[in-house]
């Protein structure tokens, strides 16, 4: 065929685009209220991908994502969340609660206190889908909301008489709590314009699971009725909410020093609907006024659902699966897998007061021991664009505050669980070839956790390096200068092992070779803490498995931890960030054992070979001993890989999905993690699953059919076609793969078949094959030369 090369490229480019195009088919599969149950923490309501604005009801219950849906009662809707964290109630900020009309008509009957004015709902009332949610109290008024990326636009919609046996007219009353949902506020102030009804004001808060303070402001308008009043309401000597009208502007513009809220009231509106548009910023007052004015000039409801719509397909559009013969079930956990993951990291840009800067600034990093896993590199093969400006922000706030983060919320230095993790996201932008990133900052940044110990490791950086550059390990006895938990000390150590790992990638490519030769050395180390004679037994009977990670003293005489502590067989919950939470960090030490992904080949022959290893490995997923519901967890559902048994990662990826993993309300087994669960859901449904900080996709079959990925900075597709293909999932066992016609062997697959785009075709059977089982076969290890 006689083209030019650069037409054929733009042919296949108009038909790559004209395929991706259609209807927004994927948002009809979303389910954004999977996982608010039972501790999934998931925030179900209305938000753009990655946006700031997150406007949702307050529960009470579980509220660490602001609504339950056990829940009893709502007490108000919030502007601000975060979604699927543990730790405390996140955000929350400056509720606002409808009353239709007052006792008796008279203002001062509403009530105001969140636990007097809190309301049932209508269980079967609400409505959730990408960028809008509705909800029905029992008081009769149904609330509906959808957002901007700076604004949230409600609509209140009110029954003809606010109290059925009282003549009370209906004359709608809105308040706003100057609050938070963990009460942490300092500071407020109250603002009021009596003659538009503008309401107006600040407050200073805590972070939910980090140190220091943040300060948010708001800017509240109403559209569809008359103003009749409108005031502060302040805490009378009984400490009782009360109201007072503001009749005038004055030159404090209405301010109280001692405000809890504000508030106004209208005439009964058209149609009985009221509209309330509130505007947030972490800068100022008139900065949260702007946004809204901005983004919202028209307070035009259906368009802006519809323009949230269009942004959340705009997202989503890059992933096209064939999913005949399927349960609906299977495309809702998927799609529902995405969209959580694309609800965080939130971008905060031009809302950062902390310091002036031309980079991005994206916040809710929450946290990075979570989402280095599966996160950020779900977003690094469907929105690359995005993880690239997430690592200039990482790197940026390494300028400005000397270390990268390991967790972020709320402008605020959130707590460090493990090593210095974002190491291993920039190492996974890095060897995945991300562009426009300064990798001379970023490197510099990487060096830094690696060699200087912070003031204050709780929040930063890792504790403990005196030890781990001269012992070679943490002790369980280190007592480093400066502050931080003396705790976790063999999680931290493997983790540590392969953050220096993930440098040792980097001090190669950048050409390093000193660095990389003495953190190729440290990657090494987690063979320290490995004691090769100590047995497993579980409520007294031996398993039969000897050799296992245990905590050493300073002297290297080994101290002890039950290999089984931290399990959900013992003390499961016991190992978090507390003073006595033991070596071990969500999880036990037989489970950190199988934690060596920069040299699995190393560990299999520590662990006896192939079959030794995968027995054990089988016993991890069959015993009890793993929590799927925490990150940690993901990895070792395909490290038969490495072993040279892939078929048996596909098996086990089926254990998980759906049994744990589903469309109903307690559809993820644990914390989402600001979509960490939903991540891993949704890469394990693709067949692709990374492993984070190396350039390495293990493959196993997709869930569907096909499934097809557009580069959104190459714009080629990526296809993933099974052969035989067997809707029931009996027949999940890879037989033969070839990549763009041409037979591939390797069990694994690098980046750039996202980035160039191409055809994998797997041949499906019931039986396991020799496919991907060879040597030469296996993913990379450090001791086998691999990297």
């Amino acid at each position: 065929m006689a083209i030019f090369p650069l037409l054929y490229s733009l042919i296949l480019h108009i038909t790559a685009a004209a395929e991706f195009s259609g209807p927004k088919r994927a948002l009809d599969f979303i389910d954004p209220l999977i996982g608010t149950i039972n501790g999934g923490h998931v925030f179900p309501g209305a938000t753009l991908p990655f946006g700031m604005i997150k406007a949702g009801p307050d529960s009470d219950g579980e509220t660490q994502g602001g609504f339950d849906s056990n829940s009893n009662v709502v007490r108000g809707f919030a502007h601000m969340h975060d979604s699927g964290t543990g730790g405390g109630s996140s955000m929350g900020n400056f509720p606002i609660f409808a009353h239709a009309g007052c006792p008796d008509d008279a203002v001062e009957n509403c009530k105001f206190r969140k636990l007097e004015r809190q309301s049932s709902w209508i269980k079967d009332s609400v409505k959730a889908r990408p960028g809008y949610f509705a909800i029905t109290l029992n008081n009769s008024i149904s609330t509906e909301m959808t957002v901007t990326s700076r604004s949230a636009l409600y609509k209140f919609t009110f029954p003809d008489k606010p109290f059925p046996n009282q003549n009370v007219p209906l004359s709608p009353l809105i308040l706003v709590d100057l609050t938070d949902l963990s009460d942490t506020r300092r500071d407020g102030k109250a603002f009021v314009d009596p003659k538009t009804g503008r309401l107006t004001g600040s407050g200073s808060f805590n972070p939910s699971f980090g140190r220091g303070r943040y300060n948010l402001y708001f800017c509240m308008d109403f559209q569809g009725g008359d103003l009749r009043q409108a005031g502060i309401y302040v805490s009378n000597e009984q400490g009782v909410p009360t109201p007072l009208i503001i009749t005038e502007s004055k030159p404090d513009d209405g301010e109280h020093s001692v405000p809890l809220g504000a508030f106004a009231r209208f005439h009964a509106p058209e149609n009985n609907e009221m509209l309330v548009r509130v505007g947030t910023s972490f800068m100022s007052i008139d900065k949260a006024c702007s946004n809204a004015e901005r983004e919202q000039p028209d307070f035009d409801f259906d368009d802006t659902i519809s323009a949230a719509e269009d942004a959340w397909s705009d997202k989503l559009d890059v992933v096209k699966v064939d999913s005949k013969g399927l349960h609906r079930d299977m495309e809702v956990i998927f799609w529902s897998g995405i969209y959580r993951t694309m609800i965080s990291p939130q971008d905060y840009t031009g809302e950062n007061p902390l310091w002036e800067s031309d980079e991005p600034y994206y916040d809710s990093f929450y946290c990075i021991w979570d989402s280095f896993r599966s996160i950020h590199p779900l977003l690094t093969i469907l929105d690359p664009r995005s993880q690239t400006l997430m690592i200039r922000t990482l790197i940026d706030v390494y300028r400005h505050e000397g270390w990268l983060p390991d967790c972020r919320m709320s402008l605020c230095k959130g707590f460090t669980q493990g090593g210095s993790n974002a190491d291993v996201v920039l190492a996974d932008a890095f060897v995945k070839g991300l562009p426009d990133i300064d990798w001379e900052a970023g490197y510099e940044a990487l060096i830094k956790d690696a060699e200087v110990s912070p003031r204050d490791w709780d929040i930063e950086g890792r504790g403990g390096l005196e030890s781990w550059k001269g012992l070679g390990y943490i002790p369980s006895d280190d007592k480093p200068p400066g502050i931080g938990l003396r705790t976790r000390s063999v999680s931290r150590t493997v983790e540590y092992a392969y953050n220096d790992f993930c440098i040792a990638l980097l001090s190669k490519s950048l050409g390093h070779e000193d660095d990389y030769v003495k953190y190729t050395e440290r990657a090494r180390f987690w063979k320290n803490v490995y004691r090769e004679d100590q047995p497993t037994s579980i409520n007294g009977e031996d398993t039969g498995y000897v050799g296992c990670l245990q905590p050493r003293l300073t002297n290297g005489v080994w101290d002890y931890q039950d290999p089984i502590h931290c399990s959900p067989l013992l003390n499961q919950h016991s190992c978090y960030l507390n003073s006595d939470g033991g070596e071990s960090y969500e999880g036990s030490l037989f489970m950190y054992t199988f934690y060596v992904p920069q040299d699995m080949a190393s560990l299999i022959t520590t662990l006896g070979g192939a079959d030794a290893f995968t027995s054990r490995l089988d016993f991890l997923h069959e015993s009890g001993l793993l929590y799927i519901g925490n990150e940690q967890a993901f990895l070792p559902v395909y490290q038969y890989h490495y072993a040279g048994r892939p078929a048996l990662s596909a098996k086990r990826a089926h254990s998980y999905i759906p049994s744990h993993f589903n469309a109903s309300l307690n559809g993820i087994p644990g914390n989402d993690d600001s979509g960490g669960m939903g991540s891993f859901l949704a890469l394990a449904m693709m067949g692709l699953y990374p492993v984070a900080g190396q350039d390495v996709y293990l493959i196993t079959p997709p869930f569907f059919k096909e499934v097809k990925i557009r580069n959104g900075v190459t714009g080629k597709v990526a296809t993933v076609r099974n052969v035989n293909f067997d809707p029931e999932y009996e027949a999940v066992c890879i037989q033969s793969v070839k990549r763009d016609g041409e037979e591939w062997r390797r069990n694994w697959i690098g980046h750039d078949f996202f980035a160039e785009g191409g055809l994998l075709e797997i041949v499906l059977g019931k039986e396991e094959s020799e496919w991907g089982t060879r040597e030469e076969d296996l993913p990379p290890s450090l001791s086998t030369g691999g990297f």
